[in-house]
């Protein structure tokens, strides 16, 4: 932005800036730094509509009354500590964040700056907070709870496709909300007759060998841990193999049945994103994050993809039809 620019939203901002403790101590809009784990794709576009949609409705636009900083990791966890510095650097009053382990990256970089987790899976279990009714600290937001997703993804994938007897399961092992996950779905597995093959992803360069390993098995169904590694960035690549191999699929994210993916069940990151707005405006206000208890999801998603099912000459059972909130034909 120039900076002709910026001095004309400040000039603007000190006008109509709600109160914001630490913003007007240096006499400026507040600013608010987004670090997001993926590149900007409609997946995490749509978040971040739903993230200003929030704060519009507490009286917060953006380069009117509030600036908002983003930077993307690409997928790329290793920059995330530089990204987080980036931020700091800008003087940002709230860093918001996407992910365990740029939460992490953050907490490591500042014990003092207000952070707000969008989207985080075991806040406590990771050890960004010292507990979800007192989260001590300069970190606060919202809690996934993946880990006790897992299972419900495995028994829709086995309702959906009852003669799944063997999954295989994508994911990158080195994040731990993926450790987690599949910790969960080897505790759910046999109560499901289901027999799990773990396939690891780190990086794009192990995909090939991946296919291969659950194409070798072979596999039954594909269920996809998601993680930046994978999706949005690689959801393409994925819904091609299953589409060739003729593989449901199953995860949380929807973006992978929007691509062509059988199916998708967890939180809703738009509502998430919207909450996490309200978080923000709290801590501009005055509030500290260690008073501001972590929340879990409210809202969650069962989406179908009709239209696939069909490819795959599936047929819907009326249960799991019973269950979708959404269905795509």
């Amino acid at each position: 932005m120039r900076l002709s620019t910026i001095g004309l939203i400040l000039v603007l901002g000190l006008l109509t800036a709600p109160p914001a403790a630490n913003a007007q101590q240096r006499g400026s809009v507040p600013r608010i730094g987004v670090l997001l784990p993926g590149s900007p794709e409609p997946e995490y576009e749509r978040r971040l509509d739903a993230f200003r949609q929030g704060l519009r409705e507490l009286g917060y636009i953006d380069t009117q009354n509030i600036l908002l900083e983003y930077r993307w990791a690409y997928a790329r966890y290793e920059h995330m500590a530089d990204l987080v510095a980036e931020l700091l650097r800008l003087q940002v009053d709230v860093l918001v964040i996407d992910s365990t382990r740029a939460g992490l990256a953050a907490k490591r970089a500042t014990s003092t700056l207000p952070i707000v987790l969008a989207v985080a899976a075991d806040p406590v279990g990771n050890g960004l907070v010292e507990s979800l009714a007192r989260p001590g600290g300069n970190i606060t937001g919202l809690s996934t709870m993946y880990p006790e997703l897992s299972a419900k993804r495995l028994q829709l994938l086995k309702d959906m496709v009852p003669t799944a007897a063997r999954v295989a399961v994508l994911f990158n092992p080195d994040t731990p909300p993926a450790q987690l996950q599949w910790r969960e779905l080897e505790v759910a597995a046999p109560r499901l007759d289901v027999q799990l093959q773990a396939v690891e992803v780190r990086r794009a360069t192990d995909f090939e060998r991946a296919f291969a390993t659950v194409a070798g098995w072979p596999a039954d169904a594909l269920l996809v841990i998601d993680d930046p590694t994978l999706l949005p960035a690689h959801q393409m690549e994925i819904v091609e193999f299953a589409t060739r191999h003729r593989l449901p699929t199953m995860t949380g994210l929807r973006s992978l049945v929007d691509a062509g993916g059988l199916m998708s069940y967890g939180a809703s990151f738009l509502a998430m994103y919207r909450r996490a707005a309200t978080f923000v405006v709290k801590i501009l206000q005055g509030a500290k994050p260690a008073d501001l208890p972590v929340e879990q999801p409210t809202k969650f998603e069962l989406v179908l993809n009709l239209k696939t099912a069909q490819a795959l000459g599936l047929t819907v059972p009326p249960l799991v039809l019973a269950q979708a909130d959404e269905v795509i034909e």
